[in-house]
């Protein structure tokens, strides 16, 4: 069933998430978008490669990672009906230092920049959406940012399973750890002394 997702159902989810659509401006934003199927551990983006598309995952799991001193540090999971880009890729049009992996089977909806943007000139409603896009991605930075700088190990893995339960039930333990700054065996000692109240 979730195989013959139509384009336009993506169209709607995303005009109901982000802004009020016309018919009309429904019509362009399903016009503009464009489905795409990884298999389990796919590469969605490579390093080197420049980012030409904001994604939007019908279901699935990605995961946005980079290395450093040959370690891979996640800094992005993403699940079911979220958004990912590289952001400073797609709007330099640069290389980027990021990749994106596909953790399970997973189906994007690419939102190609150029077309996007061009869209947007005419549609008030999809200027608003790709606004709302990018404040969101910003804003989920920013959480993850604090979350890091701020919390401790602890109420980084209590706010993380509040956040996004999904990710904490489907991901590798090690890319979790990664993302929330810790060592798989921190995560370990973490998840063993956790009582969640959800």
């Amino acid at each position: 069933m979730k195989e013959t997702i139509e384009t336009r159902d993506i169209a709607r989810e995303l005009a109901r998430k982000y802004s009020t659509m016309t018919h009309d401006e429904l019509d362009v934003l399903e016009s503009i978008l464009v489905p795409i199927k990884f298999a389990k551990g796919e590469m969605i983006l490579k390093e080197g490669e420049v980012c030409k598309n904001i994604y939007y995952i019908e279901h699935g799991l990605i995961r946005q990672f980079y290395f450093k001193n040959g370690k891979q540090i996640t800094e992005h999971l993403g699940e079911d009906r979220t958004i990912f880009m590289c952001i400073e890729s797609l709007f330099r049009e640069e290389p980027t230092k990021l990749q994106v992996e596909a953790l399970e089977s997973t189906l994007v909806f690419a939102l190609p920049k150029h077309r996007l943007e061009q869209v947007a000139l005419h549609n008030v409603n999809i200027q608003i959406l790709y606004r709302k896009i990018l404040e969101e991605s910003l804003i989920i930075s920013q959480k993850h940012a604090d979350l890091v700088r701020f919390e401790t190990a602890q109420d980084r893995y209590k706010k993380m399973c509040k956040m996004n339960p999904q990710v904490i039930l489907r991901a590798p333990l090690v890319y979790i750890a990664s993302y929330l700054q810790m060592t798989p065996e921190t995560l370990s000692r973490v998840r063993a002394s956790t009582v969640l109240d959800w």
